[in-house]
């Protein structure tokens, strides 16, 4: 595939990256990546993936703009409020970049359609908000044998693992299950400072880059945390756990799993 004049005009600053040139901005345009959550994460991940050149962005979300998500969910603005997030979104990212094709899949994520949307993804960003959908959307990675960034924020913090299916730590590697319904608070319940999901989301979208053109050292086996308080980054270890009920040794659990509480909803942050 040739790229355009326009095209060579408009990722120049790439092509004149040794890391990626001519031919890793072909590989992104011919990339897909799949965003499961149009909130704060999935906002800047889908806008800067948009701009890399990114040629196919699947949105997952069956929620609708809400004026309280304005505070970090860049991805909308004020006239999009009770409009689909998966529309604002595509909207936005084709104003941003018409060489990008959006696939929009305004309705739940759960075990029965899961592996279905995921299909012909390179990479799965996680942009969700709670745990049932991180764990699905991690056993829906290990299963389909396809990288996941993972995300996660809350308050003043924020954490990012890349995990490499049959490679590296999954998620479950960590945390073993969801933890009890309540247990942990949400962002609605608890507050976030909105721009840690630009910090976060940028993160993840410069993993999957990473991820789709081969290049740098990636965030596996290594979670990093993110205190915007103390301005401190941290790599925390992370050991494949060989008893993992989804990818170890002997796994226990060989098709998706829909949990209690709201992974129906697969909100963004």
């Amino acid at each position: 595939m040739d790229m355009t004049e326009e095209q060579i005009e408009r990722y120049s600053r790439h092509i004149l990256l040794p890391e990626v040139g001519g031919k890793g901005q072909k590989a992104l345009l011919s990339s897909r990546v799949l965003i499961i959550g149009a909130g704060g994460l999935g906002s800047p991940a889908a806008l800067y993936l948009a701009a890399a050149g990114v040629g196919t962005i699947g949105l997952v979300d069956m929620d609708v703009v809400d004026l309280s998500n304005l505070q970090r969910q860049i991805l909308h603005g004020t006239p999009d409020v009770d409009r689909p997030k998966v529309l604002s979104g595509q909207e936005k990212i084709e104003a941003l970049n018409p060489d990008v094709k959006v696939m929009t899949y305004p309705f739940a994520l759960t075990a029965a359609n899961a592996r279905e949307v995921v299909s012909g993804y390179d990479v799965i960003l996680d942009g969700t908000d709670n745990f049932p959908a991180k764990f699905l959307i991690n056993d829906l990675a290990v299963l389909s044998g396809v990288p996941l960034v993972h995300g996660g924020i809350l308050r003043f913090v924020g954490q990012v693992l890349t995990i490499r299916p049959g490679e590296s730590a999954c998620y479950r590697c960590l945390f073993r299950e969801p933890p009890p319904a309540g247990a942990v608070p949400s962002c609605s319940e608890a507050g976030v400072l909105g721009v840690i999901a630009g910090v976060i989301g940028t993160i993840q979208a410069t993993e999957v880059l990473k991820l789709l053109l081969g290049k740098g050292d990636l965030l596996t086996n290594r979670l990093l945390t993110y205190d915007a308080l103390t301005v401190a980054f941290r790599n925390v270890a992370v050991r494949k756990n060989p008893k993992c009920p989804v990818c170890g040794d002997h796994p226990v659990i060989t098709e998706l799993i829909d949990y209690e509480q709201t992974v129906c909803t697969t909100p963004g942050v």
